[in-house]
């Protein structure tokens, strides 16, 4: 059988021994070597023909988690729901995701390297602009909804819980992130999406009770090495 017949295989293995080693053991304790180990015969050499660093397996993993639980087409067709209940089901529905919400935590250090944030922000844009839009707009048809601004709260939404609320960017310790949710659904409300309620606020706070204290001495955009 020629090597590498089924490239996509050998992908979704790596993927699925690296997800369950990050949460067994967490991002910062697994190594390649690990995974490899995992994988019953795929050399370390195979494993980097597919990805480059131990940082891409993390990201390539987090994209998975999300498409194949992916809580915007969760909700899109249901028809019990209004837009503005869309929304909210579907922001309570990623937060409750206690695998997906420890990957999403133990990814924020990989922040620091620029290459990987930019990629996080542009992946964002390219997918979760077009579902908050969809929304939005099936708001403001509804009635549930009243803004002008569709377009731009499509596009701001993935810019600031990517980039503004990433403590790597911009240092805040727990109290400090919270207000600024609290911010934010104050601002979306003011702009005829009252999108924030009790139980968001509240699976929110528990996401960020669980972060690790940042070091505000640490610049916004240090890069760190990744272990093998």
């Amino acid at each position: 059988m020629a090597r590498n017949k089924y490239p996509e295989i050998t992908v979704e293995k790596i993927l699925d021994a690296a997800e369950r080693l990050f949460l067994e053991k967490g991002y910062d304790n697994t190594t390649i070597q690990d995974i490899v180990d995992e994988l019953g015969g795929l050399s370390k050499g195979a494993v980097y023909h597919h990805f480059k660093s131990k940082e891409e397996i993390m990201d390539a993993v987090g994209d998975r988690m999300f498409t194949l639980n992916n809580p915007f087409e969760a909700v899109r067709r249901r028809t019990d729901l209004n837009g503005l209940q869309k929304l909210q089901e579907a922001i309570r529905l990623n937060q409750s995701d206690e695998a997906r919400t420890d990957m999403t935590i133990q990814a924020i250090p990989l922040t620091r390297n620029p290459r990987l944030l930019v990629e996080m922000i542009e992946s964002n844009r390219r997918i979760l602009t077009p579902y908050y839009q969809e929304l939005l707009e099936e708001g403001n048809r509804d009635g549930s909804l009243h803004t002008e601004y569709v377009k731009e709260i499509a596009e701001l939404m993935p810019l600031l819980t990517s980039l503004w609320l990433l403590p790597n960017v911009f240092p805040a310790t727990r109290e400090e992130m919270k207000h600024k949710f609290y911010f934010l659904g104050d601002m979306l409300e003011k702009m005829g999406v009252p999108l924030m309620d009790d139980s968001i606020y509240a699976l929110v706070e528990d996401f960020f009770d669980k972060m690790p204290e940042q070091e505000n001495s640490k610049t916004p955009m240090q890069t760190r090495g990744t272990s093998d």
